[in-house]
């Protein structure tokens, strides 16, 4: 059974960088309170109209392409992971396959938020064991500054985020000591309330009294109403004490799981490459499994928290900065919304 390795990598931030110290404009804030709390100096922003969650993937593509040696031709399956599409529907992996002009290759939507990334290269890795597809393009990409409060109500969650794209390019390989060894799902959706985007949307209180006033609503006002947009609900909430302390224990465990499933010790690990949720969470995780420094990658510092982006963008700056090699074992991990979390431990 063929392995699949990661044949190229690529990613694309935005040229508008967004410092701490601009945000003050828009909130009560200031360059401390942001980098003691989440570690972040900075972030990107995409242009208001020029730039989507779909270009930006296709750039970070057009480089995973390219450095794997082939051509969008030669692509024959599509992933893309986002929790902000440019459409509702459709999907933005059929905007790639059209903008990159691809011939009539499937197209996959990821919806996992934070841990979409992992997700969706799991499933091309499962293709390409299975011999299905040679070439798969796998795309994590985020455009959060249109959706964002820039307003101090919100600071806690907007200080937190940013935009950019990272790919890579799934090929099946018989080496032994190469590729992909194993991923790891989860999820726990007990408290899916806690870090959420509720509106617009179609649950009408299904899940939980008193996200919006439906009593009274017309029909084609369930999809988005008035009520939503006073309770501020069609911006993102988030517990972020509540997020910290599940992170804390799912992080670290679905990290050792792989290790532990594989026969290998934290010793072992050449680089592992968190989501970049918030450098608390990296630094604690970190501290509890003893890695040292050069064994975790962290770049939240210059991009933000870009969800389904950031281990992607985060693998491919690794590389580029000489971090990875051939033969070094390397684990990515995420967690985020849902809840869901994993990992996948692979050999370079």
């Amino acid at each position: 059974m063929p392995r699949s390795i990661i044949a190229g990598v690529g990613m694309y931030v935005p040229e508008n960088i967004f410092t701490n110290e601009d945000m003050t404009k828009y909130m009560d804030t200031s360059d401390a309170w942001i980098q003691e709390r989440t570690g972040i100096k900075e972030r990107r922003f995409a242009d208001r109209t020029k730039e989507t969650t779909t270009t930006m993937g296709v750039e970070a593509a057009k480089m995973a392409i390219d450095r794997a040696g082939i051509t969008p031709q030669d692509i024959d399956f599509i992933i893309f992971a986002t929790l902000s599409p440019d459409y509702y529907f459709p999907g933005c992996g059929v905007l790639v396959q059209r903008a990159m002009k691809m011939k009539e290759v499937g197209a996959l939507d990821v919806r996992n938020q934070c841990s979409g990334f992992v997700y969706a290269l799991s499933v091309g890795d499962q293709f390409i064991r299975s011999g299905t597809y040679k070439n798969i393009l796998v795309i994590g990409s985020e455009k959060h500054s249109f959706v964002l409060d820039f307003n101090t109500r919100s600071r806690n969650i907007s200080v937190i985020f940013g935009d950019g794209a990272g790919a890579v390019v799934l090929q099946p390989t018989e080496e032994e000591n190469r590729g992909i060894i194993s991923s790891h799902l989860h999820s726990d959706g007990t408290e899916a309330e806690i870090l959420a985007l509720y509106n617009p949307g179609s649950h009408a209180n299904y899940w939980k009294e008193g996200l919006a006033d439906y009593e009274d609503a017309e029909l084609g006002e369930l999809y988005e109403n008035q009520a939503m947009v006073d309770k501020l609900q069609n911006f993102p909430i988030m517990d972020g004490p509540a997020v910290f302390k599940k992170a804390a224990v799912k992080f670290p465990e679905v990290i050792m799981e792989a290790l532990n499933k594989n026969g290998y010790k934290t010793s072992d690990l050449s680089l592992l490459i968190p989501h970049q949720a918030n450098m608390r969470i990296s630094q604690f995780v970190q501290q509890k499994l003893h890695l040292r420094d050069d064994q975790v990658f962290n770049n939240i510092q210059k991009y933000g928290n870009t969800t389904a982006a950031s281990v992607p963008l985060a693998l491919c700056e690794a590389w580029q900065e000489g971090r990875i090699k051939e033969g070094d074992l390397i684990c990515l991990a995420a967690f985020g919304s849902g809840f869901t979390w994993a990992s996948t431990l692979l050999k370079w």
